[in-house]
C-alpha cells in the first residue's frame, strides 16, 4: 500500500521539485504506516534512480521506453495508473507543474480518485484527509476534504525546503501494457531555453517589467542576477513585446514560481502577476510609482528609480561578496 509519486527528471538527473515531492510523500506514508514508491520514466540510470533513497523513496519502479523521454500524458497516465494498481496504492503525488496538471486528472478520473491540485502543505489526517491549497490567485486558503478510497495530490513546488539524508532505493522494471492509442500524440520538436539557472527550480529571481523601457536596457537585470546566481523573469508586457523570450514570463498567463527571494524591478505589480509569484518567500519591490499595487504584496519596497536602484544594488552585493569571499 505504498504511497506512489511520479518523479521527473531533466536529462537524466532528477530535479529538485522531484526530490521535494518524494520527501513530502514520505511525510504522508509515515502518518500511513506504509513507504514511499516513486516512478520514474525514460532514459536514467540506475545510480540516479537509486538517490531517491535519500529523500524518502524505499523503491522506485522504471520504465524505460524511449517513448517517454518526452511527456506523453496519455501514456505517462497509464504508466502510473499502473504502478498504483501494483503497489495497491491509496494516495498517489504529483507536481503542480506542466507535467502533473497534464497526467495528474487522468490518473484520478481512470482510479475514480478524488483529486487536490496545488496542495502547499501536509495533509492532516487526525480526522480524515484534509489538503490545504491556495485559491483566488493565491489571496485565500482553501481545506478540501478528500473522501474518496484513493487520493491524488499535485504539489505546489518550492513549497517545503528538501533536505537529502542517507540510503539507497531499489531499483524495478515496471512493465506497462501501452496501447497505440497512447502514443496518439507524438512530439516532433523540442525546443530548450538556455540558461544556467532555470526558472522552475531558481531559488533567487530577478525580474524586470515596462519600467526597464526597452530590451536594450536589460542588462541591467542580468547584472544582478549573475552577481547573485539568480534566474531571470519578466511580467507579460516586456514578454509580448518580445523583449524577452516567453519563457521568462511568470503570472497568471505565464509560469507560476516560489523562489525564496523574488525581485521586481519595474513592474506594478497587477493581479494577473501576482497570481504568480506570491508564493515566494521574499518580495522585493523596486518602483518610483509609490502607487503602484505591487507594494502592498512586498515584504521590502524600494522607491527608486531602477535605472539608480539597480546599479548600486549590484555594487552592494560585488562589495559583499568580496568582503565575505
Amino acid at each position: 500500500m505504498s504511497v506512489i509519486v511520479l518523479a521527473e527528471h531533466a536529462q537524466g538527473a532528477f530535479k529538485k521539485k522531484s526530490q521535494e515531492a518524494v520527501q513530502y510523500a514520505s511525510r504522508i506514508a509515515a502518518a500511513m504506516g506504509t513507504t514511499v514508491t516513486a516512478v520514474a520514466a525514460g532514459n536514467i540510470s540506475a545510480d540516479e534512480l537509486r538517490t531517491l533513497g535519500a529523500y524518502g523513496a524505499q523503491k522506485v519502479l522504471h520504465v524505460a521506453d524511449a517513448r517517454l523521454d518526452d511527456l506523453n500524458s496519455r501514456a505517462y497516465s497509464r504508466m502510473l495508473v499502473t504502478a498504483a494498481q501494483q503497489e495497491g496504492a491509496k494516495v498517489i503525488i504529483c507536481l503542480h507543474d506542466t507535467t502533473g496538471k497534464a497526467v495528474a486528472p487522468r490518473v484520478a478520473a481512470r482510479l475514480k480518485a478524488g483529486m487536490v491540485g496545488g496542495a502547499v502543505a501536509d495533509p492532516v489526517m487526525s480526522n480524515g484527509f484534509t489538503v490545504k491549497k491556495s485559491v483566488f490567485s493565491g489571496k485565500a486558503f482553501a481545506n478540501v476534504s478528500i473522501t474518496s478510497d484513493v487520493k491524488v495530490i499535485t504539489l505546489m513546488p518550492n513549497t517545503f525546503g528538501v533536505k537529502k539524508g542517507e540510503g539507497d532505493a531499489t531499483v524495478e522494471s515496471l512493465s506497462v501494457a501501452f496501447d497505440a492509442a497512447d502514443f496518439g500524440v507524438a512530439v516532433k520538436e523540442v525546443s530548450k531555453a538556455s540558461g544556467s539557472v532555470p526558472l522552475s527550480e531558481a531559488e533567487l529571481v530577478v525580474s524586470g517589467g515596462r519600467g526597464l523601457k526597452g530590451p536594450e536596457n536589460w542588462g541591467l537585470i542580468e547584472n544582478l542576477a549573475a552577481e547573485l546566481g539568480a534566474a531571470t523573469a519578466c511580467s507579460r508586457p516586456v514578454a509580448d513585446s518580445h523583449w524577452r523570450p516567453h519563457h521568462e514570463h511568470v503570472g497568471q498567463t505565464g509560469g507560476t514560481i516560489r523562489p525564496n527571494l523574488y525581485i521586481a524591478a519595474g513592474i506594478s505589480g497587477a493581479i494577473q502577476h501576482l497570481a504568480g509569484v506570491n508564493g515566494s518567500k521574499t518580495i522585493v519591490v523596486i518602483n518610483k510609482d509609490p502607487e503602484a499595487p505591487f507594494f502592498k504584496a512586498a515584504d521590502y519596497g524600494v522607491l527608486g528609480d531602477v535605472f539608480e536602484v539597480l546599479p548600486r544594488l549590484t555594487d552592494a552585493v560585488k562589495k559583499w561578496k568580496a568582503a565575505h569571499s
